[in-house]
């Protein structure tokens, strides 16, 4: 799969040593700002990436199967557009789209392009996902399902100091819930699909969310999904059911460890393999989809991912969390 990659930020810089490896896919070119073109250069030169260009109609000139769009998450909806729209299959990092609304006239865009839309998100890729899939039927019904994201953001002291970074910026769809949080709800809900009510406590300053609970009703249990960014504490996730519980021992973003411990005295554990080369998988699904043009397999993201934008603007709205991109019709 030959891959352009727009953006040249921290998550480019944290997944590019790993992606320019994988012999699924070759990594061809950068978008960057002009005022970041610098850097790009930089990184291409460090990675063996044959162009750099600072604009999308140049980007799309090229031959290329799908762009990879990691920049803010207010720009999302314009760039997978006009990938889209150019023939392109696109890989986006979470969360899809600042809203529904966005998420929902993207997938219409991909399905009418024939073209496959990813919202990467690590978590469901990577094989403890699977093994927690597979073990809790084990633990009996499920009676309540726990689970903390908690990461102390390295732009949060400038915040404090009046300084905003995109990720604390209404304007950019920033906030703990998009960041964090979002890996949260993929995991609970691509186990238990969408819950009957949705609610959203946050700390929110200057508009945007620090640090909130969202609370997700389901037939017979809750799931209290926590995350923040202006505090640090050890992430976990805690499923309890009537035969016994399952935990991860690491944030979901990487899963770490599942175990397992039952009424009866089982006990088992996995260990991820890929914790620490958490992009390498979920780019191995999507080269091999495109590949094999598996159609099955991008609807049964596509919904998820459409499932999880719907929960995340009802908590923003019950929270009262806005952003210039939603319509007026999601707030009333």
């Amino acid at each position: 799969m030959r891959l352009g990659i727009i953006g040249s930020g921290m998550i480019v810089r944290e997944f590019l040593p790993e992606l320019v490896r994988m012999d699924a896919l070759s990594v061809q070119a950068l978008l960057c700002t002009p005022r970041s073109l610098e850097q790009a250069e930089q990184l291409a030169a460090q990675y063996g990436i044959g162009r750099v260009v600072t604009s999308m109609q140049a980007l799309c000139r090229l031959e290329l199967d799908a762009v990879y769009v990691a920049v803010p998450n207010a720009l999302h909806f314009s760039y997978c557009k006009q990938a889209l729209e150019a023939g392109l299959h696109v890989i986006v990092e979470k969360p899809l789209a600042a809203n529904e609304q966005e998420a929902l006239a993207l997938a219409r865009i991909a399905r009418e392009q024939g073209r496959f839309l990813f919202e990467a998100v690590t978590t469901l890729s990577m094989e403890s996902y699977a093994v927690l899939r597979a073990w809790l039927p084990r633990i009996g019904q499920v009676r309540q399902v726990l689970c903390n994201f908690a990461q102390y953001s390295s732009r949060y002291d400038a915040f404090q100091a009046g300084q905003t970074a995109p990720v604390f910026q209404p304007a950019m769809a920033g906030g703990v819930l998009h960041d964090l949080n979002v890996y949260n709800l993929h995991l609970v809900m691509g186990l238990f699909g969408s819950p009957q009510r949705v609610q959203y406590t946050a700390h929110v300053e200057r508009g945007i969310d620090l640090s909130g609970v969202v609370l997700l009703q389901y037939p017979g249990f809750c799931a209290i999904c926590a995350a923040a960014k202006d505090s640090a504490a050890p992430s976990y996730f805690v499923f309890q059911g009537s035969e016994g519980w399952l935990s991860l021992d690491r944030a979901p973003n990487a899963m770490g460890g599942v175990r397992l411990c039952l009424r009866d005295g089982t006990e088992e554990h996995f260990v991820e393999p890929m914790a620490a080369r958490r992009a390498v998988p979920e780019f191995y699904d999507f080269a091999r989809a495109i590949r094999a043009h598996d159609t099955g397999f991008w609807e049964s993201r596509m919904q998820q991912s459409l499932a999880v934008s719907h929960v995340m603007t009802l908590a923003r709205r019950d929270a009262g969390i806005r952003f210039p991109s939603d319509e007026q019709s999601l707030f009333g």
